[in-house]
């Protein structure tokens, strides 16, 4: 189960992925250089794989135990925490003026995926606090930002989301947890909150809930949800910690994996209610926790890219070592590690392949959420937003899909022994699973790509990104390479297809929404299919030029594209002809 940081992997998709060194050279980051970057992913490596993952089956194994409201982290965590915490990794991207480092999301997008791969119920708590600082920086009053906005970017207090209630899910409209206005500019909650990841711990001496509640002369529905920030201590006139708050958790959930991350139900109000703050205006919560939301969910992404490619590090290393059968040829009394047959193999190439793809979408969407923020015009950022925005429900939902899919099959290459638990194989199975749901379910992601994204600029963001991936396709036929195949020609048909896909959504009438609906999961893998192959070729030509690099990436790009990108035209049937037998099936769900 030893972890090692890809730091090649992950340095070749933000260079020939990603495109981070453009963004370097025109300046977007200040005087950062790639060397600035290297050195950073070294340590980042180094941390995650000596300090974090010997202690992920210490988590799954000890669990968080609950007794008298407190919440007792694995061994071993707080002081892992505290290590993370100094080495200043949760200020990587946060503003300077607050205490943080300012480099770019991207970069800390690949140090979030060193985190989850060597823990990911470790790593999940500080991405909370991470997407705490965003939404208070961004909405937050400047008397809310000075007195809580230091220590969240240190990562001496952590934050938490809380969101769902027990009858509002993804509904969130349906939230009744209520807040009521203090006479002094305060507001007291009084409700329950359920799978708060985090929501009481013993890492830190203070937690900042960022809560969705209801002012009783709110409109109905998500226009009336406000943002109230809910200390677990109230602060003093100097900032120290003063009361306790009307806040605890009432419980622990028992899980089916990252059983280290303690996700809790909490309760709100069982005196007079629970001191809260608002963040934003009031009734203007749901924009507000879009802020912090958005980058979380892209950041769960990246939990799909960490977790698969720890499960197929594992996986090859048990491939190289277990000896199983014999190849052709070989003498009876021998036997032949289980690398060398051609079904292990298309399993192990599955994986490596379908990670790479996961990743370079990931650092894709990361690097337009940097050109959002920090392009020089409005007319830069506006196209770099839309293109985050289009990307983020792509890399949230493609990525974690993946992460399922690769630690299933890193049970299956451990065979038996991958249904055992000292292996470790499951354990990935068993933790990669929520992150297809949390944050937005996956299908929710889908939908939210084609009711919204698609629409974005009138569909000028998407035929921008559909014209950048038949320029990619264009690069790979003029290089004409015969190590890269079929890649070029696989690729142009995935485009194709997606394009095709993508106009029949567009043309979809209000009366047809049910049809788009129902082609919108297989439409969002067709979209990560078609990207992540374009990236994976993008990065493969790349290599050409640099002999050292190319074999690998080149054998990727193409596996890809003859085993994947084939998928398309199969998917793009499905959705543009697939729901009249969907829509018409109540007789099989009777």
């Amino acid at each position: 189960m030893i972890y090692r940081a890809p730091l090649a992997d992950i340095g070749f998709a933000l260079r020939y992925g990603a495109g981070l060194p453009a963004a370097i050279a025109e300046g977007l980051f200040g005087d950062l250089t790639m060397d600035d970057v290297d050195a950073v992913l070294s340590e980042a490596g180094r941390f995650a794989a000596e300090v974090v993952a010997p202690l992920n089956r210490v988590g799954d194994t000890c669990g968080t135990p609950f007794k008298d409201g407190a919440v007792t982290t694995p061994p071993g965590w707080k002081q892992a925490y505290d290590g993370w915490r100094d080495g200043g990794w949760n200020g990587l991207a946060a503003p300077v003026e607050w205490g943080g480092q300012g480099l770019p999301q991207t970069l800390n997008m690949a140090c979030l995926e060193m985190w989850n791969a060597a823990a990911m119920a470790f790593a999940v708590g500080p991405l909370l606090t991470i997407a705490a600082i965003d939404a208070l920086h961004a909405h937050g009053s400047e008397a809310l930002k000075r007195a809580y906005l230091k220590k969240l970017v240190s990562g001496e207090w952590t934050g938490s989301m809380q969101l769902t209630e027990p009858q509002a899910g993804s509904d969130v409209g349906a939230l009744r947890t209520r807040a009521e206005r203090a006479g002094d500019g305060s507001y007291r909650l009084k409700g329950q909150k359920i799978f708060i990841t985090y929501g009481e711990h013993d890492l830190t001496d203070n937690i900042v809930h960022f809560v969705l509640a209801r002012l009783p002369d709110a409109p109905p529905g998500t226009r009336g949800i406000s943002l109230f920030l809910v200390p677990k201590f109230l602060l003093n006139a100097d900032g120290s910690l003063g009361a306790r708050n009307d806040i605890r958790a009432h419980s622990v959930e028992h899980k089916l994996g990252i059983h280290g991350s303690p996700t809790c139900t909490m309760i709100l109000g069982d005196g007079d209610g629970a001191v809260g703050y608002v963040v934003g205006a009031e009734n203007a919560g749901m924009a507000c926790m879009f802020t912090m939301m958005n980058r979380a969910r892209l950041a769960v992404g990246v939990q799909g890219v960490g977790v698969a490619e720890r499960a197929t590090q594992q996986a090859l290393a048990y491939a190289r070592e277990r000896r199983q059968g014999r190849t052709a040829g070989m003498p009876a009394t021998q036997s032949a590690a289980i690398i060398a047959h051609p079904d292990v193999r298309r399993m192990l190439l599955s994986m490596r392949a379908l990670t790479a793809a996961a990743r370079t979408i990931c650092y894709a969407t990361a690097i337009a959420l940097d050109r959002s923020e920090r392009s020089a015009g409005p007319a830069a950022r506006k196209a770099a937003y839309d293109l985050a925005s289009l990307l983020t429900p792509v890399a949230k939902a493609y990525a974690t899909d993946i992460g399922i899919e690769v630690a299933s099959l890193g049970v299956q290459v451990h065979g038996g022994m991958g249904f055992i638990e000292e292996t470790g194989a499951a354990q990935f199975y068993r933790d990669a699973r929520i992150a297809a749901i949390y944050e937005g379910t996956n299908g929710i992601q889908a939908i939210d790509l084609v009711t919204r994204k698609l629409a974005l600029s009138g569909g000028a963001a998407v035929n921008a990104h559909l014209a950048d991936l038949r320029a990619i396709v264009e690069t790979v036929k003029a290089n004409n390479d015969p190590t890269l195949g079929a890649t070029a020609v696989r690729l142009e048909d995935a485009v194709e297809c997606l394009a095709r896909a993508t106009a029949w959504m567009l043309g979809r009438p209000d009366q047809e929404a049910d049809a788009a609906l129902a082609g919108a999961s297989p439409y969002l893998r067709l979209f990560g299919i078609a990207t992540g192959g374009c990236l994976l070729a993008k990065q493969a030509v790349a290599a050409l030029r640099l002999t050292d690099e190319a074999a690998p990436r080149v054998a990727l790009a193409r596996f890809f594209a003859e085993n994947y990108a084939v998928q398309s035209a199969a998917i793009e049937r499905t959705i543009i002809e697939g729901a009249p037998g969907l829509l018409g099936a109540d007789a099989a769900l009777s």
